[in-house]
């Protein structure tokens, strides 16, 4: 080999030996009695409590934090349980002042509903005063014809089972309805408390509807 060529190998060689060192990493770390120790690895069990990445002139260039305890994840977790469900609760109450401005527009919207459906059950029980009379008049005939020792036609039994089922299905109806409407005033209430914590106005609407509010006090 050409001497020239040579030479040009070995500078190469030593640039790259010289590279090497000047990238080279130490780490420094305490054991398990607390003591510094410098060296090229990092134990598993120091690894967790954290470490420095030092240069080859021995200076930081790096930091690894410590691993988490078990108290910390906890905290960790606890946090981020508040910072969602306060996401949750902030999204809750955009859509609420969407809906209303002040504490008495969802006391209106409650009155309103209510009024809705104790209008719709009130129309049932008119049904069912409706059918009992045919019930009645039905029941009648029947202990009529059973009094004079004659025999009820079926269609009669058919019809005053078929009135009965009716009248069933509607109290069911009824029952319901009035399930609901307790939900919804539920709902409705923590609403208005709602609003009157983030629009800092109170309500100056009785919760009652007008007529069932005159209703309880003149019962």
């Amino acid at each position: 080999m050409p001497a020239t060529r040579l030479t040009t190998c070995l500078i190469a060689a030593s640039c790259l030996v010289f590279a090497s060192l000047a990238d080279a990493r130490m780490y420094r770390y305490k054991d398990d009695s607390g003591q510094l120790v410098i060296s090229n690895t990092v134990p598993q069990e120091a690894s967790t409590r954290g470490y420095e990445i030092l240069n080859s002139q021995g200076r930081v260039v790096d930091r690894v934090a410590p691993a988490p305890t078990e108290e910390e994840l906890r905290r960790r977790e606890e946090e981020q349980r508040r910072q969602k469900q306060a996401e949750v609760q902030r999204e809750q109450d955009r859509a609420l002042l969407r809906r209303y401005s002040h504490p008495d527009d969802a006391v209106r919207a409650l009155h309103r509903k209510i009024g809705e459906l104790e209008g719709l059950n009130q129309l049932k029980r008119g049904n069912i005063s409706v059918i009992e009379s045919q019930l009645d008049s039905e029941q009648s005939r029947a202990a009529n014809l059973e009094r004079s020792g004659r025999e009820i036609p079926e269609m009669t039994l058919q019809k005053i089972d078929r009135l009965e089922g009716q009248i069933q299905d509607i109290e069911k109806e009824i029952e319901n309805q009035e399930k609901e409407i307790r939900q919804m005033r539920e709902q409705y209430l923590k609403d208005i408390e709602r609003l009157e914590i983030i629009t800092e106005h109170q309500r100056t609407l009785p919760l009652e509807p007008p007529k069932a509010a005159d209703e309880a006090s003149a019962r």
